[in-house]
């Protein structure tokens, strides 16, 4: 059965700006209706259920921040994108605050528009999925802190549920702050060994003069401070699962030892002589790519086969963009709990922003992002000025025929703003100047799409 088409308030009390969205979107393929005044779109929301509201700012009657209000009372549901020739940051702010989900300036580009459109809709389709998913997920227990949507993701949650329940050894490969541990707990969580311990050490974390009594524990005595027995790692995830994170910093002579382990889950503690029966789960995890470690002749291949029954991929966050919205306003939720504010929104400039950066720290570094994006916020809502992406080396895609600048000496004191402000005035001006004014081509010299370059240029007041 064909999905019905997605139906779209439009509230503006232009005629003309309505019949051209009315054109606009029905080739789109979108059911539209149409209101010509607040009272109207008031009078027509409480006897029908929209997908999304196109709404003018100025409606002669009410204001669209009315019609934005009484929208979402009735159902918070509905996605809204507010629309205006007179659009301003404490408008932007205003609006968002109460629930819009964009905001555009008049006059717009139709490529533009259908853009926001498709990404708010794709958007409120996602939230609806994912409410979804998260009632399922806390009555199983099922990726409580893992997030994304992805492709990707799904495919490693498939993996995580195929997995769990069965004693395989796993895995789990991927950058450095990709929430590789993550999948690890999920995986335990699952399993019948969820009421047991999970245990995890970082294997490049401690000395190599200490990891062997960390792991298999000591008797007194063994060696100089053993002032008396101690219990090792292998002990603590007796029945549960043990994760050996960066399991490719492990020595040679400890992988021989682990090895036993893994192979007859039997050891003995550093200066004991009794076996030690163990009934574990290995779980592991890697940075590095073990296949060429092995041909290195830095990881024994008979470890790597028994740790590598199932390998789980973990992608990096710039090859998962598609999360990185719910991320972020994941992060965003936390901090700002954490922290005591009410920030409940991420602008989609400062996204536009975002998901120009690849983020080599991958999701650890989003979060650290986002945390100090909340400490340094001055206002309720995340917009680019807020966005604290500065002390980041950002991988601009700017034009080679801008100079950088250079930074003469300042013993008498400088205003930043006031020169960061200028830099990027400049900027604009000379990609509007080379391209005759043509805000597209302007905004493809920048590095930047159309929404963004138009949300600088009303910033900046920047003529046309």
């Amino acid at each position: 059965m064909k999905d019905e088409p997605s139906h779209i308030l439009v509230v503006d009390d232009e005629l003309s700006m309505r019949e051209l969205l009315d054109v606009l979107l029905t080739r789109e393929g979108y059911q539209v209706s149409l209101a010509e005044n607040g009272k109207k779109a008031l009078e027509v929301l409480a006897i029908e259920r929209f997908d999304l509201l196109l709404c003018d700012i100025r409606l002669g009657d009410l204001t669209g921040l009315d019609v934005l209000r009484a929208a979402k009372q009735r159902h918070p549901g509905t996605v809204v994108i507010m629309i205006s020739a007179y659009a301003s940051t404490e408008t932007a702010v205003e609006a968002m605050n109460a629930g819009a989900y964009d905001y555009l300036p008049k006059p717009f580009d139709n490529a533009e528009l259908k853009q926001a459109i498709a990404e708010a809709l794709d958007m409120r389709t996602l939230e609806r999925e994912k409410t979804v998913l998260d009632h399922a997920l806390e009555r199983n227990r099922h990726f409580q802190k893992i997030v994304g949507n992805s492709p990707s993701m799904h495919q490693i949650y498939t993996m995580i549920h195929q997995v769990a329940r069965t004693r395989t050894n796993i895995l789990i490969s991927g950058e450095s702050g990709t929430g590789k541990e993550l999948i690890a707990q999920a995986i335990h969580e699952q399993s019948d060994r969820h009421d047991r311990p999970f245990v995890a050490i970082n294997c490049g974390g401690i000395p190599e003069t200490l990891i062997e009594s960390e792991l298999f524990g000591h008797r007194k005595g063994s060696f100089t401070g053993a002032t008396s027995d101690k219990k090792g790692i292998f002990d603590e995830a007796h029945g549960g699962t043990l994760f050996l994170d960066e399991i490719g910093d492990l020595n040679l002579p400890l992988q021989v030892k682990l090895l036993r382990v893994v192979q007859e889950r039997v050891f003995k503690a550093v200066g004991g002589n009794a076996d030690i029966n163990v009934d574990i789960r290995f779980i592991s995890a890697t940075n590095k790519h073990l296949e060429e470690e092995v041909i290195a002749g830095r990881f024994r291949e008979d470890l790597f086969y028994r740790l590598n029954v199932i390998e789980i991929k973990v992608p990096p966050l710039r090859e998962r963009k598609d999360d990185l919205r719910a991320l972020a306003q994941h992060f965003l939720e936390k901090y700002s709990r954490e922290m005591g504010k009410e920030i409940t929104k991420i602008s989609s400039y400062a996204i536009d922003l975002l998901n120009r950066y690849d983020f080599p720290g991958n999701v650890r570094e989003l979060e650290n992002l986002m945390e100090r994006s909340v400490a340094l916020s001055t206002t309720n809502i995340i917009l680019p000025d807020s966005l604290a992406l500065a002390t980041h080396k950002r991988q601009w895609k700017a034009d080679s025929h801008f100079e950088p600048t250079v930074v003469e000496d300042f013993n008498g004191g400088v205003c930043l703003p006031d020169i960061l402000e200028g830099i990027e005035r400049a900027y604009l001006t000379q990609a509007l100047e080379k391209t005759d004014g043509d805000k597209g081509r302007a905004a493809e010299l920048l590095g930047i799409n159309l929404r963004s370059l138009r949300y600088r240029i009303d910033k900046l007041d920047i003529g046309s």
